[in-house]
């Protein structure tokens, strides 16, 4: 499961499922880097979410591997009842009144698509890319917080956490390493360093 590589958002906003947003200068250096990163890796599949800036992150893997870029509706960014506004801490729309019954419940959460729900369609992205890449490597190029919902899912975490501390830094790979169809362990690692979570639209 690698993260899409940083975003143009000059304005800051969450973008969500918006169109219109694609990957930055820096973030098609990084696309570049994780394709470098995973040159010599057994990659037969790679798969990428429909929106812009995964599919952009994932291009250079496929063409390093000469496959044909999948695309998996599975893997998209969450729904969001705050996209198009600045979410920030302290900052634009979490201050105003008549946002906040959006927030009524956090562990769901009230704003957007249920954490289980996104933890199961993610799950069967998984196994699918899995099973197209049997005993071989496959790329799923997704969003921070499908990956880091379904990391929780699978390490039997509880779903509801704080973004601020999430471990999926911008083109970072979270790998799970099945022993057939049985999942073995994850790995985390981040082949373009570490990056801010706390940062919107990072």
């Amino acid at each position: 499961m690698l993260r899409h590589g940083e975003v143009h958002n000059p304005t800051g906003v969450l973008y969500g499922r918006m169109p219109g947003f694609r990957l930055s200068e820096l973030g098609e250096k990084q696309a570049l880097t994780v394709a470098e990163h995973l040159a010599d890796h057994d990659v037969v599949h790679v798969v990428a979410s429909p929106l812009e800036r995964a599919q952009q992150t994932a291009t250079p893997i496929a063409d390093a591997h000469q496959l044909e870029l999948d695309t998996d509706e599975r893997l998209l960014e969450s729904i969001n009842q705050f996209e198009g506004l600045k979410v920030a801490v302290g900052d634009g729309a979490l201050r105003e009144p008549q946002h906040w019954p959006k927030l009524v419940n956090p562990f769901r959460p009230s704003w957007g698509e249920p954490y289980i729900d996104l933890a199961h369609r993610m799950l069967g992205a998984a196994q699918r890319a899995r099973a197209a890449a049997e005993g071989h490597e496959a790329v799923c190029v997704s969003h921070q917080l499908p990956i880091w919902t379904l990391r929780r899912f699978l390490e039997g975490k509880r779903l509801w956490h704080d973004p601020r501390r999430r471990q999926c830094s911008l083109a970072s790979l979270t790998s799970l390493v099945f022993e057939g169809e049985k999942l073995d362990r994850i790995v985390y690692t981040e082949p373009v360093g570490a990056t801010n979570p706390r940062v919107t639209g990072a």
